[in-house]
């Protein structure tokens, strides 16, 4: 179980670690960030924190649940160094 620090009722962050350039913020009801644990969906945004040249955060929307690669709901801003992903985009996995 990924470890979140509260920052507020709805804001949470998962703290930079190992390969990640950034940290992972969500934003999301108690309840919700606890659905989020159920599935892949902040190991996604974990992995998406690792990407090259992004800036800031890696984020997750309330909407937030597995997606194919950035989870659903990811949000990912990247500088003229990093990459461009189609799989960060308009893919839900359904299982």
């Amino acid at each position: 179980m990924v470890e979140l620090k509260k920052l507020s009722d709805t804001k949470w962050e998962i703290e930079k670690s190992g390969a990640m350039n950034v940290p992972v913020v969500i934003y999301a009801t108690e309840n919700l960030a606890k659905g989020m644990q159920r599935d892949r969906t902040f190991w996604q945004a974990s992995n998406t924190a690792q990407l090259p040249g992004i800036v800031n955060a890696s984020f997750v929307m309330p909407d937030g649940h597995e997606g194919y690669g950035f989870p659903i709901g990811g949000v990912a801003a990247f500088d003229e160094t990093g990459i461009i992903s189609p799989g960060g985009v308009g893919y839900t996995l359904f299982v």
